[in-house]
């Protein structure tokens, strides 16, 4: 047994064959875990997508209807529109007092309402009316204003300037020079004609024409321009 004891590992040693020595048993650690593998994946929360705010609709202004021109404008224009026309279709007299009212129509004025005096023609009772109301003046007229005459005709047909108030008409427009132009029912039915009253007594200034006549040659009488027989407006803004 001896024997036996002390060979063997001679025989091992030279065979190169050591038995392995067992590695000792140790608390066994568990193998680390990647990087990858341990990450946690966050697991999506269920949010709500961001509500827009209900914006409410704001409704949409109604438009205001124009305004209408003024009184004026509208009576200076129906004159205008009457150049050249008839005077039937108004239910006024053809002459130049129905001419003013026929104007003075497009915004429901009639301007003889108040009827006239015994012996009274229509433009001096149209006249009287504006007198009455404060209208009268001799400023710078404005569209619309009526422009009153007087001797334009021998009314009576007694030969003497002696007629007072026998024509009327409706300002149209002012130029800037301030030669008026107004619309009248003159011999020759409605047309429009100039006065200027910077230039009483001339017809012309060059080409440009200032003073349009009013009442023709007469009993050894010339010819008068309107800036001659004006007599005065009345204010369309009063009557």
């Amino acid at each position: 047994m001896m024997l036996r004891k002390l060979l063997l590992p001679l025989m091992l040693a030279v065979l190169g064959t050591a038995p392995a020595v067992a590695a000792p048993r140790g608390p066994v650690k568990p193998a680390a875990k990647s990087k990858k593998a341990t990450a946690s994946t966050p697991t999506p929360s269920r949010t709500r997508a961001p509500t827009k705010p209900v914006v409410k609709a704001t409704p949409a202004k109604k438009k205001r209807p124009a305004a209408p021109p003024p009184k004026g404008r509208r009576v200076a224009t129906r004159a205008g529109k009457l150049v050249g026309a008839s005077l039937s279709a108004y239910r006024v007299p053809d002459d130049c007092s129905g001419l003013v009212r026929a104007a003075y129509q497009a915004v429901g004025i009639e301007l003889l309402s108040h009827g006239t005096l015994p012996g009274e023609n229509a433009v001096s009772a149209i006249h009287r009316r504006a007198q009455r109301a404060g209208a009268l003046h001799k400023r710078t007229p404005k569209p619309g204003d009526i422009v009153f005459f007087r001797e334009t005709y021998d009314r009576n047909r007694d030969g003497v300037r002696n007629d007072g108030l026998t024509h009327v008409g409706v300002i149209e427009s002012v130029e800037r020079d301030g030669t008026v132009v107004f619309v009248h029912r003159g011999s020759s039915g409605v047309k429009r004609s100039r006065m200027n009253l910077g230039f009483p007594g001339k017809r012309s200034q060059g080409e440009r024409v200032l003073n349009d006549y009013i009442r023709a040659a007469q009993g050894g009488e010339r010819a008068k321009l309107a800036s001659e027989l004006f007599s005065g407006y009345a204010s369309v803004s009063r009557l």
